[in-house]
């Protein structure tokens, strides 16, 4: 690192996950098992979906956008955690770092979007059922993923172009196994309220609002429910939103525990671990969970492997 005013960094140190240097290889396999289960489990959903035709509807056009998104989310921070745990080098390029921080932030919009848009359907589906494929047109639900990408890719964009104008850090260590824009921020000697205020603002516009439209659209498919309760309607529901639920619960918990559950004695330890469960195990519970709980894939996967057979 340069010492003039107009230092930069050439490289990171990734500290990694706070393990015992004797437990890296028993955790680097069962990283990598989680990893390979992850890929190869939303492979799975995508491929069941693109040749099943009984799964050419809106949650199910949704859905395969929500595993491919989660399997690059993955990506973008797993195979270099691996790397690094196998070779014991923790290095990462200043290029490689701000990379990571675009595509995990980018990636990570996408699925907030993704997670909302599957709710809409979910409302409409249960709602306004007599209306549902007028409503939910394939032209809409394009739309819909068009709209969540492009945001999605603005609000990383913006994150990773004002990451880039800063360009004093008080040393390159990061404490955590990828580059963290909120990490990269506190090693920073440069000011940034310009970048905290984006993270804000954005963070609303990313999160918080498609957060509230999950709760609002499920607040109405509750209040219709109770309008006619019957076993038949609530187990049907629960079938319906169930796994979509449980998606949520992991993603938005995950997000409460990185961002909004404060961390004691400034120890880094709570934000890491979040972060594996956000970034890697979340991504590989989504294929068990709508597989394991929904009807239409179990169906699909049956009927794909007695047609291979």
């Amino acid at each position: 690192m340069k010492s003039d005013n107009e230092s930069t960094v050439s490289e990171f140190i990734l500290l990694g996950i706070p393990i015992r240097a004797e437990d890296q290889a028993m955790y680097s396999a069962l990283f990598l098992a989680m990893y390979l289960t992850t890929v190869l489990g939303n492979l799975l959903i995508i491929l069941l979906i693109r040749l099943d035709p009984h799964l050419n509807t809106p949650m199910y056009f949704f859905l395969g956008h929500l595993a491919f998104t989660d399997m690059s989310l993955s990506s973008a921070t797993a195979p270099k955690m691996l790397t690094n745990m196998l070779t014991h080098s923790h290095f990462i390029s200043y290029a490689g770092c701000v990379s990571q921080v675009y595509f995990f932030t980018f990636l990570g919009s996408i699925d907030s979007f993704l997670l909302t848009s599957m709710a809409y359907d979910r409302y409409v589906a249960i709602c306004h059922p007599l209306h549902y494929t007028i409503i939910m047109s394939q032209s809409l639900c394009v739309l819909l993923v068009f709209v969540s990408w492009t945001l999605s890719l603005a609000n990383a964009l913006v994150h990773t172009l004002l990451l880039a104008c800063l360009s004093h850090f008080r040393n390159n260590t990061i404490p955590h196994y990828f580059c963290d824009l909120s990490a990269l921020l506190k090693l920073s000697s440069s000011d940034t309220t310009v970048n905290e205020m984006a993270i804000l603002l954005l963070g609303i516009v990313v999160i918080t609002l498609p957060f509230i439209c999950i709760l609002v659209s499920y607040v109405h498919i509750g209040v219709t429910i109770l309008k006619a309760p019957s076993i038949r309607g609530i187990c049907k529901a629960l079938s319906t939103c169930g796994s979509h639920l449980c998606v949520v619960s992991l993603y938005y918990g995950a997000i409460i525990g990185l961002y909004l559950v404060p961390s004691y004695n400034n120890n880094n330890s709570k934000d890491v671990i979040v972060s594996v469960m956000y970034g890697l195990v979340t991504p590989m519970l989504n294929p068990f969970i709508y597989s394991l709980r929904n009807r239409d894939m179990k169906g699909a996967l049956r009927n794909i492997l007695s047609r291979t057979k």
